[in-house]
């Protein structure tokens, strides 16, 4: 029997991020009889994916995180690596700050090299500017060139990738029939929660700057004044989680915010909710804007959401400029019961249904010559 394609995926950590999530989504669904994933991660602490790699027949291996000062021993340590792993044909990587390094050393090696851009900002302060160096080169680097969407190309690549015929789209698919409405699942997911009579705004997102957590909080502070029955179900966890829960006492919203960590159970959260709020400060795609839409819920964005996020008239972009209150106004107006629908065929229609997205990269990794039409 001929082995599978064991394909090498470069993450920082393996968490329950966009990136993440989208690359398990298809891990679930591809072949693995002739496409296996293994992943290289930056950090020995678990990831929240771990488990479910190695149940899939994935392998885990860890390599130390850059940090400037040893550069040398990074390099020294991928050059190691590929020597000692030369079952890898092909990495794909999703970390952008050191593919310079890491896709130029694979190139050494032989492998077929795929840059993946999720983004569309690097952040602000040193270590942004210092990642923007780093990551420049990758476009004169890699043999081909991914992104979620047309901005996030033109951001990590340039435009002159973006009209190459080694860069292509892939969206950042789900499986969206596990996010189809269902009433059932909505009342016991509200009455596990205690909350089948509130009015329910709910976030999904690592508690970290871009996810733009404190202007989300001024906005429920002045949900709250107009409707005491609201409540804000922030789902995910991060390096603010302090900082987030430290404002919510000085806003005296204790009783009204719940924190659910990072769950398994995605598509039933959302089925709990109202309304979706969506503040980011960028996003490359904002893959759960589509699994909100999904599951019919109604979304109020930031209007730096890029345009391949509106698969549905669920979606009201609001500037980032406006205050608090005029983001409040808007979310109250879903405070009457609004009535969810099956948007199923219209996610599909759109692109973003995860068997669609898995055939194309099974193909391409495979060198199907479809891709290169």
């Amino acid at each position: 029997m001929t082995e599978p394609i064991r394909v090498l995926h470069v993450f920082g950590r393996l968490d329950t991020g966009g990136a993440e999530t989208m690359i398990m989504n298809v891990y679930r669904n591809i072949d693995r009889s002739k496409v296996q994933f293994d992943f290289i991660v930056h950090t020995k602490e678990k990831c929240d994916f771990d488990g479910e790699v190695k149940h899939l027949g994935g392998k885990i291996h860890r390599i130390q995180q850059y940090i400037g000062r040893n550069h040398f021993q990074y390099k020294k340590a991928w050059h190691n690596f590929f020597r000692q792993h030369p079952e890898y044909n092909i990495i794909h990587g999703h970390m952008r700050s050191t593919a310079a390094i890491y896709l130029k050393i694979a190139k050494q090696y032989g492998l077929t090299t795929i840059a993946h851009s999720h983004s569309t900002s690097s952040g602000s302060g040193f270590s942004a500017i210092a990642k923007n160096i780093l990551q420049y080169p990758i476009r004169y680097i890699s043999d081909y060139f991914f992104a979620c969407s047309e901005n996030a190309g033109k951001w990590l690549f340039g435009k002159q990738i973006l009209r190459s015929n080694k860069f292509f789209i892939v969206k950042n698919t789900i499986d969206s029939k596990s996010f189809v409405f269902n009433k059932l699942v909505r009342l016991k997911k509200r009455k596990e929660f205690n909350i089948e009579d509130k009015f329910v705004i709910g976030h999904i997102g690592r508690f970290s700057y871009p996810k733009n957590h404190m202007f989300l909080l001024d906005i429920f502070k002045e949900i709250h004044k107009e409707n005491e029955n609201a409540i804000l179900m922030l789902v995910g966890d991060g390096e603010l989680r302090q900082q987030i829960e430290r404002k919510i006492i000085d806003l005296n919203l204790l009783d009204n915010v719940i924190f659910t960590g990072v769950r398994s159970d995605v598509p039933e959260l959302l089925q709990a909710m109202d309304v979706f709020v969506f503040p980011s400060l960028y996003e490359g795609l904002g893959i759960v804007t589509i699994e909100a839409q999904a599951a019919g819920v109604p979304c109020i964005v930031a209007d730096t959401i890029p345009k391949e996020a509106y698969v549905t008239d669920l979606i009201k972009p609001i500037c980032l400029k406006e205050s608090a209150i005029i983001w409040a106004e808007n979310i109250l107006k879903y405070t009457n019961k609004f009535k969810r629908r099956n948007t199923y065929e219209e996610i599909k229609n759109s692109g973003y249904d995860i068997l669609e997205t898995t055939k194309w990269l099974q193909d391409f990794y495979m060198g199907s010559e479809t891709n290169y039409d």
